[in-house]
């Protein structure tokens, strides 16, 4: 996104925490591409005792979720397609070690109605690399802007950026594209959108007109660097629609590789996180780049990110530490999984908090129902906020267009 919008003990809980079609010129400019992250196996555990598990495949639920794939769209698609794949071998094993975090955000995209092709755009933006932030520079995997993020509520402060924190980021990201998708009705408009900014494509519909469904790359007037960008996130998405036709074979993720998000309340450095879960310093700082200092704030969400194996280990390490200190209310422990129940008896398959005695129960807190506009709200932060969309708060609330009123009752839950 390269344009401008807008001694513990400790209390934790464990949650687990997503383009239309289009063709494309047949000679768009090629683009540098990031360089690839080096991300060390998060599954390495040296001495760890291999218990049989369970893998998921998370391609078919891609492929399912697809909403404008066509690979025979534009000979560039599969140029970029080839491009991608023309060493097989490694290929292969980029996907590997970027696995956990497409896993992590093609459930993001799903929550937020999100095609797959999107959960694959960090591929495109930065093949998934948390790309370190510089002075007025795109950062992280999503390379957002300083004041993209600043539009979307993202803090970017000394000791910890949210366009680096894999959570927080991809959330804001998957509303982003939600919100697109509902004022532009086209998921092709949405990623030119992603890419040049909302406005500019705005004024280029109006003056060119809504593009038509075919051909499915868009012929509107816009840079050769955002078409492009829309091209390869087909080719990306043409890859794992066809494998076979690339010679390449997707990898598989084991369930307790899966990412998971144990939370806590207090101050808590990488390194001591790294050392009770059994899991590198390296590995742990790759898939927690949000946190720049080394530290966990509390400020920020307080949470940290680990393969589901490990994340039980912190969570064993935590709780022990807590048992003989009573006056330490240790706190629910969430069991949110990043992907539906596969069978793992540690999480319950609704999702739902498992509940530790003298902790509050997850649904002691109500859902507010009425959200009573303040000067600044716009529905787009107030879908975001309420974990709705844009439409169910224009269809709860009788909305043709989106313009709210200071002081104005907006229902930001579904009527019962």
């Amino acid at each position: 996104m390269k344009h401008v919008l807008r001694p513990l003990p400790l209390a934790l809980s464990l949650l687990v925490a997503a383009c239309a079609t289009a063709p494309v010129p047949t000679t768009p400019p090629p683009r540098v591409e990031a360089p690839q992250a080096q991300v060390p196996d998060v599954a390495a555990t040296p001495g760890a005792a291999q218990a049989p598990v369970t893998t998921t495949n998370v391609w078919e639920r891609l492929r399912g979720s697809f909403a404008m794939t066509d690979c025979a769209a534009d000979p560039a698609i599969d140029t970029w397609a080839r491009r991608y794949t023309r060493s097989p071998k490694r290929f292969e094993a980029q996907m590997q070690r970027i696995l956990p975090r497409l896993v992590y955000v093609e459930q993001s995209a799903m929550r937020h109605g999100v095609p797959g092709e999107f959960a694959l755009l960090p591929w495109v933006e930065s093949h998934f690399n948390p790309v370190a932030p510089q002075k007025n520079r795109a950062a992280g995997m999503w390379q957002i802007m300083p004041g993209t993020a600043r539009h979307m509520g993202l803090s970017v402060e000394r000791g910890y950026d949210a366009r680096l924190d894999l959570t927080e980021s991809t959330d804001k990201v998957m509303a982003l594209l939600s919100h697109y998708h509902d004022y532009f009705q086209d998921w092709r408009l949405a990623d030119y959108a992603y890419n040049a900014g909302r406005y500019g494509i705005d004024r280029l519909v109006n003056r060119e007109g809504a593009p038509a469904a075919e051909p499915a790359v868009p012929t509107l007037p816009v840079r050769a660097s955002t078409r492009a960008h829309l091209v390869k996130l087909m080719a990306i998405a043409c890859v794992v629609q066809e494998p076979e036709r690339f010679h390449v074979t997707l990898p598989t993720l084991d369930t307790d590789q899966q990412l998971v998000a144990v939370e806590v309340n207090r101050r808590l450095s990488l390194k001591t996180v790294a050392r009770q879960a059994g899991l590198p310093l390296e590995a742990l700082a790759i898939i927690n780049a949000g946190y720049r200092n080394g530290v966990i704030d509390t400020r920020h969400g307080g949470r940290v990110l680990l393969p589901r194996r490990q994340a039980n280990q912190l969570r064993a390490t935590l709780l022990a530490q807590a048992v003989g200190d009573p006056s330490e209310r240790v706190a629910s422990v969430s069991a949110k999984p990043a992907l539906p129940d596969l069978g793992d008896d540690d999480t319950p398959a609704t999702g739902k908090a498992e509940h530790i005695p003298g902790a509050p129960a997850a649904d002691a807190v109500d859902r507010p129902t009425v959200h009573v506009v303040h000067r600044g709200d716009t529905l787009f932060d107030l879908a975001h906020r309420y974990h709705v969309q844009v439409a169910q708060l224009k269809r709860w609330n009788h909305l043709r267009g989106n313009a709210i009123r200071i002081g104005q009752k907006l229902k930001v839950s579904a009527p019962d």
